[in-house]
């Protein structure tokens, strides 16, 4: 049996597509996919965001070295960015691989593994990379602040394991947020090109796909840094996906997070479009995640964030007017950040109150070296146990209104795309699904992933769960 890999995942979206994306490429030469503890080669692909997200990675990579001591592991994403040397420092890591190498990752991956990828190396390779080095002696490290290789050349998307794959189009990020480390770990905000965005959605069409999602670091600034014909306009997000589905027949589109001051007139008119069933199928996902962070002024000031309360206000109501009371809004929102009063975490509350969410992504606040919060949590830190305090009391309010927003859907009729269903499921005669508007329902049916079809919703459990007790066809 010829060598294996196993690739664990940190971290966004994105993260997850730079992931999927290695493992495409290896796939490709022949390796094969196995569990952490008996594969050959093991590829983290770190996050940073936060300092629980780096212990995680540093715990993993302890735990595949102590159940194998013959692995060879390969650390890459924002903590390999971020703090290279700590990781290989750590037994077992072959190689780190940060974002501004990434392009490399599979490479490097394929050296350690196949025997042949060796004899015939790349001019990268051949003139940076000592084979023997990456074999036995200390770990190889490339990183550096150029970010000259951070696109992964991705292998064609297809349904698979991932029945609705991520699509990354957009790289890096240049907001300077005084708590995120985004910009130290993945640069400026960059571009995946228009032809190769449509090379990748026509052959996922070509191979049966459904739904695809474009995920990026800073997704509305896609486009921003292309180049165009001095007459034509400057390249825009929603200008791409218009094109998307004037030259594909890509069934559904989802956009992942998109900052509120990025959601324009233009994209936004794209839901009247396209996420209306007034206006045929529905091609464009009713679903919008809006980063809020806080909805205290102060602390989004302090946050550095490009936005007031009463401009998210303004986003939210327009995306409601365009896709209707359908729309499933999230939102990420963090506690206790440096000086962070009672009244200014009661401001949040109310103000998420206030709006339709149908769900959360709650986060405490982690200090970053090099960021301008960590300063500020040095002078004016938020005590842990008022902190967890707050984090309880927003995953209250976080479940009362996610199920609040489920339970509008108990008898509609809903698009849905099929998923691969676990096996406990499929056991009781269920099939996973995902509605386009983002709600996870189990199907009392037995059907295979990566279909389209109209589902009812019956019931909302107490655990709050969406059963359909009918698929319509």
């Amino acid at each position: 049996m010829g060598p294996s890999f196993y690739i664990e995942h940190f971290g966004c979206r994105a993260a997850r597509a730079d992931g999927e994306a290695i493992a495409g490429r290896l796939r490709a030469a022949g390796l094969s996919e196995r569990q952490s503890p008996s594969a050959d080669l093991v590829v983290v692909n770190t996050c940073s965001v936060t300092a629980e997200a780096d212990r995680a990675a540093r715990a993993f990579i302890r735990r595949a070295y102590r159940l194998n001591p013959q692995v060879r592991i390969v650390a890459t994403g924002c903590y390999a960015q971020r703090a290279p040397d700590e990781l290989a420092a750590l037994d077992g890591v072959a190689a780190v691989v940060g974002n501004s190498h990434k392009a490399f990752a599979p490479e490097i991956a394929l050296h350690l593994a196949l025997p042949e990828a060796r004899s015939s190396p790349s001019a990268f390779t051949a003139s940076m990379v000592s084979v023997e080095s990456l074999l036995a002696g200390p770990a190889l490290i490339l990183a550096d602040d150029r970010f000259a290789h951070s696109f992964l050349e991705e292998a064609q998307l297809i349904p698979g394991e991932q029945t609705r794959p991520n699509l990354k189009i957009q790289e890096g990020c240049g907001n300077r947020c005084s708590f995120c480390v985004i910009p130290q770990t993945r640069g400026s905000s960059r571009s995946l090109p228009v032809e190769a965005i449509l090379r990748q959605v026509q052959g996922f069409v070509a191979a049966g796909g459904q739904e695809l999602v474009f995920s990026g670091i800073n997704l509305g600034r896609w486009g921003r840094d292309l180049a165009s014909a001095r007459s034509a306009p400057r390249p825009t997000l929603a200008a791409l996906v218009r094109q998307i589905f004037e030259q594909t027949g890509l069934s559904r589109l989802r956009l992942s997070s998109i900052e509120p001051m990025d959601w324009d007139t233009d994209l936004i008119a794209l839901l009247v479009d396209f996420a209306s069933p007034n206006n045929g199928p529905m091609r464009l996902a009713r679903h919008a995640h809006l980063p809020l962070q806080s909805g205290s002024d102060a602390v989004l000031r302090r946050m550095h964030r490009r936005y007031r309360p009463w401009h998210y206000v303004e986003k939210v109501a327009a995306l409601v007017r365009a896709a209707g009371s359908a729309l499933t809004l999230g939102a990420d929102v963090m506690a206790g950040f440096p000086g962070e009063t009672d009244r200014e975490f009661e401001q949040t509350m109310e103000f998420i109150r206030s709006l339709p969410f149908g769900y959360l992504h709650l986060f405490p606040f982690s200090p970053r070296p090099g960021t301008r919060a960590w300063g500020l949590h040095r002078e004016l830190p938020v005590p842990p146990a008022i902190v967890e305090e707050r984090m309880a009391a927003l995953r209250s309010l976080a479940a009362q209104k996610t199920r609040t927003h489920r339970a509008r859907f108990v008898g509609r009729d809903l698009d849905a795309i099929t998923l691969r269903t676990p096996a406990a499921l499929a056991a009781v005669g269920r099939t996973a699904a995902l509605t386009e508007n983002f709600l996870p329902v189990e199907i009392d049916a037995r059907l295979p992933a990566n279909r389209l079809l109209r589902v009812r919703v019956a019931a909302l459990t107490a655990d709050g769960a969406l059963h359909a007790t009918r698929a319509v066809f």
